[in-house]
């Protein structure tokens, strides 16, 4: 019997940038994108977003949420390992003041907190559905680096949903040629894999230090090259810095949900 592919790993980023909470469902907006990821962003007083391209010290901010309490608590990872770091809690919209205040100290420049509830912040506006990548990618791209861990390559790319039951880089297969989409069906939600997603400079750095990880990029190139699949659309890569596909939706589903152990069905 043939194994179905199905969802193994769901992940939100409520802030932009920040540390993601991996959760058991999430509601399907009309944008395509999952409620609550990206809801909120950081942005610097000229309106530019505070993230990991423009800014390597936020990852070095460690952020736990509560979902159901709407809190953040936040804690500088860079402080001196004598010294005790306490977690500072936050109501994230009743405090908003107070958080973007401590924010502003942490950066040292005046830092905003903006929310979309319709799209929250994607990278890309046109795509702004969950972005999929299959567990066996993330395992086999840690054999690459032999002091990455899994978990470690997890945080580094920051995808939200993880596909199990399917070898390393199925998720090539919901891309084609530059012209064409490729429909596929989780549970009940119909959607379009656009694009194998361009990388920025993130994953080249430590997730929990934002320190540069040299050669990183370099490796993962030739690898990627070295390993690209048959059934992988190879006009897509411009170059080999991709990893994980882009989505939107094929249709609106109100209301609709992505659950762990949803089949992930090509159609």
């Amino acid at each position: 019997m043939t194994a179905v592919p199905y969802v193994s790993r769901l992940f939100i980023y409520p802030i932009k940038s920040l540390d993601g909470v991996e959760i058991q469902s999430a509601t399907v907006l009309r944008s395509g994108a999952l409620k609550g990821d990206r809801q909120f962003a950081l942005t610097d007083a000229a309106g530019q977003v505070v993230n990991g391209k423009r800014h390597a010290n936020i990852q070095a901010l460690r952020a736990e949420f509560d979902l159901q309490a709407g809190t953040i608590s936040l804690r500088n990872s860079h402080t001196e390992p004598n010294s005790i770091s306490q977690p500072v809690t936050f109501q994230i919209e009743p405090e908003q003041d107070a958080l973007e205040a401590w924010l502003s100290e942490y950066f040292g420049f005046p830092v905003f907190l903006r929310q979309n509830l319709e799209m929250g912040f994607p990278d890309d506006t046109l795509s702004p559905g969950p972005t999929i990548v299959s567990t066996a990618t993330l395992e086999a791209i840690a054999t690459w680096y032999p002091h990455l861990t899994l978990e470690e390559v997890r945080a580094r790319f920051r995808t939200n949903i993880e596909i199990a039951g399917v070898p390393a880089f199925w998720e090539d297969r919901l891309f084609a040629e530059a012209d064409r989409t490729v429909a596929f069906q989780i549970g009940a939600v119909r959607l379009l894999g656009v694009n194998p997603c361009q990388r920025c400079v993130v994953p080249t750095r430590n997730a929990k230090t934002g320190i540069a990880d040299p050669g990183f990029q370099k490796t993962f190139v030739a690898k990627r090259q070295e390993t690209l699949p048959p059934w992988a659309e190879r006009s897509r890569f411009n170059h080999f810095y991709r990893l994980a596909v882009n989505t939107r939706l094929a249709e609106p589903h109100p209301g609709a949900a992505i659950s762990i152990g949803d089949p992930v069905l090509l159609e």
